[in-house]
């Protein structure tokens, strides 16, 4: 019966993806001078995983790649090559090609043919006089590898054979079941060998270490008996060891009087083709034998499943609004079991719909694993050093908003590389270490996260923004806080920079990033100290699919409030409504005067009161930045679940988004960042 591979291949996309980020976040921590052998290690398992899953899928050109950097970091974990931060950039280049060529199959993407060429030629640079020295030899079976388990008794003798190992490097081979115990290995015929193998492993951890390098169909396993009394450790003479293995090849597999030595070797590999089912069969019990304690604990689910979930939460949480609507009127003493029963089911759905949000849920770690490959090239391109930390890794955002925060983190990164930090000497001679300090952090706080972009640079020029902006024609004076001069870097067409590169200049990105942030209903605001760095705080909702509001009525209709934004609510007394000339009203709440924001006047509505003291004012706060909005009255709280108003009407100013109501009504939600901004 033939496989088909092709349903497969999604898989190893997605795990070559892994493994080439995992290698790339191993070689920017490794320590040059003083390398971790079990980091090396790590990075070289990177490099022989893929190469397993490409040559498995016949994907021929990241082979080709994969196998020359396999060997380059072979030789450097097993201490024949010292590393360098030559071959560090080399790694990195080759991970570049490898996920270009990984895009190349998975979305048909175009690779640059000349510059994989140049990787490989750069890889085969470092190996090249290795390569022309080492002689045409073959590991023979008097020659083993010793491992870790040197000191260690062995339970299992197995003979591994190999009907057919092409170009796979036998030697390479031979370590990697050496690191399972004890091997040695002897080629047999044209292009097969045998591997014997001291090990307290089974027949399952060796297929699961030959099927990444050579088909499975190729390789047979079969158990020789060893004498438990005989049994010792490798450090013992071969003879006191009683392993039947360590006899020469020739008493081990004794030719018959005047019989052709090719023959006999194909025998032999027709021998170990015919054990190949009984080895299977016996790997396969021990594996279900082990499943109960060594099950996977993830699986892999497509994001249109978990959308298609969401949606029909949302759609159960819209169901169960309007239940608790419809039961509002009833008789509590004569509908007691009924009532009860709703109830009961309130608190499912929550519990439902949270779990559900959880799975769209993505470590913060997912964004932050992208910027220390691009802060050390850009800071080497620059002519900077530079320090980058992050904190908060495993903070968890929605995974539709951890996905459009790549791109807005990414130009704020750059920006303060570029213009942030200062160059080493700069540094030095106002008494800073020569290395900036560059970090990125995340964390909860209530409904929100709150993402920061914190250098420790020369900080924003105050003077330098107010003359580009008069420049630009922007309406500014000289007696504005720093917060609102902050805040001109993100007009569109904005720089002062003085001039063009590849990295910034042009005027564009700074906008961009406050109008994506914005649109995923978040705010973002600069705090800067001139000659000690600048802080940029993006705060955003956890999820934009279902969030807690406070129901609010003005005049007929009623608006949904977010509840994360909400202070306190309170009646006036009319001597706490004062009116300024020309700039409208504010109410004084505990010795402090807040912008009065009538929601009537904004929607264009009839009002039920218009004195703010026959109402209820809502006091919201934003970003540190306190509003009053007056309403007719309060409704209630419930989470509702949020709809998309732009893509099925248009975008309408002071509004964020719309939902259903328990008695199928629409109701709007309130775009409370939007409302402070018309009031300042």
């Amino acid at each position: 019966m033939t496989i088909d591979m092709s349903q497969f291949f999604q898989v190893f996309f997605d795990e070559a993806e892994e493994l080439l980020a995992e290698k790339e976040k191993l070689l920017l921590g490794v320590d040059v001078n003083s390398p971790d052998p079990e980091d090396l290690n790590a990075i070289f398992r990177t490099a022989h995983s893929i190469k397993g899953g490409a040559s498995t899928f016949g994907l021929t050109d990241m082979t080709e790649v994969t196998h020359i950097l396999e060997s380059l970091l072979d030789k450097i974990r097993k201490g024949e090559m010292a590393l360098t931060a030559e071959h560090v950039d080399a790694f990195l280049a080759a991970k570049d090609i490898l996920k270009m060529q990984l895009d190349g199959h998975r979305l048909g993407s175009t690779v640059d043919l000349d510059a994989v060429g140049d990787v490989r030629m750069l890889l085969q640079s470092f190996v090249q006089d290795e390569i022309q020295a080492k002689p045409a030899v073959v590991a023979d079976l008097s020659s083993h590898i010793k491992t870790s388990h040197e000191n260690e008794k062995f339970k299992h003798c197995f003979k591994v054979a190999f009907s057919t190992v092409g170009d796979t490097d036998l030697n390479l081979l031979t370590a990697e079941l050496g690191l399972l115990g004890w091997s040695r290995s002897e080629r047999v015929g044209a292009d097969g060998a045998i591997i014997v193998l001291n090990t307290n492993g089974s027949e399952d951890d060796i297929l699961a270490v030959c099927s990444f390098i050579l088909d499975v169909d190729k390789i047979s396993i079969t158990r020789e008996d060893v004498d438990p009394s005989a049994n010792g450790n490798v450090e013992k003479s071969e003879e006191e060891l009683g392993y039947g293995f360590f006899q020469p090849l020739d008493e081990m597999f004794p030719p018959e009087e005047n019989a052709d030595p090719q023959q006999e070797a194909k025998k032999a590999v027709e021998k170990a083709a015919q054990d190949l089912q009984s080895a299977k069969h016996a790997a396969k019990k021990e594996a279900e034998k082990n499943a109960g304690s060594h099950e996977s604990t993830t699986i892999r689910v497509g994001i249109e499943k978990v959308d298609q979930i969401i949606n029909l939460i949302g759609e159960l949480v819209i169901t169960q609004a309007m239940l608790a609507q419809r039961t509002q009127d009833l008789d509590p003493v004569s509908n007691e079991r009924l009532l009860s029963s709703v109830a009961h089911l309130t608190r499912n759905t929550r519990d439902l719909q949270e779990a559900v949000m959880s799975i769209r849920m993505m470590p913060m770690d997912y964004v932050f694993s992208r910027f220390p490959r691009m802060v050390r090239d850009l800071a080497t391109k620059l002519g900077k050093k530079v320090e980058f930390i992050t904190y908060g890794a495993s903070t968890e955002l929605d995974k539709g908003l951890i996905e459009r925060i790549v791109d807005p983190l990414t130009h704020l990164v750059r920006n303060s590389i570029d213009h942030g930090i200062e160059m080493p000497a700069s540094r030095v001679a106002s008494g800073k270490t020569e290395s900036g300090r560059l970090s990125l952090s995340a964390v909860h706080q209530g409904g929100n996260i709150v993402i920061e972009v914190s250098d420790d640079g020369g900080g924003l020029h105050r003077e330098k923004i107010l003359e580009k902006a008069k420049q630009n024609g922007l309406a500014v004076s000289d007696s504005m806080s720093d917060s609102d001069v902050w805040q001109l870097i993100f007009a569109p067409g904005f720089s002062t920079a003085e001039v063009v590169t590849d990295v910034s200049g042009r005027g564009v990105g700074m906008d961009v990033v406050k109008r994506n942030i914005t649109q995923m209903g978040g705010v973002v605001d600069i705090k800067s100290a001139k000659g000690f760095g600048t802080t940029i705080t993006i705060s955003l909702p956890l999820t934009l699919a279902i969030l807690d509001g406070m129901s609010i009525k003005v005049g007929e209709e009623i608006y949904i409030l977010p509840l994360g934004f909400v202070v306190e609510s309170l009646q006036p007394r009319p001597d706490d409504i004062k009116e300024i000339n020309g700039k409208g009203r504010v109410i004084k709440i505990r010795d402090e005067y807040l912008p009065l924001i009538a929601l009537y006047e904004s929607f264009n509505i009839i009002p039920q009161h218009t004195d703010p003291s026959c109402g209820i004012t809502v006091i919201v706060e934003v970003d540190g930045k306190k509003a009053a909005l007056f309403v007719d009255d309060l409704v209630g709280q419930q989470q509702v679940v949020v709809k998309n108003i732009e893509s099925n009407y248009r975008k309408i100013p002071g509004i964020s988004g719309a939902t259903i109501l328990g008695d199928g009504g629409v109701s709007l939600i309130l775009d409370v960042a939007a409302l402070l901004r018309s009031v300042r």
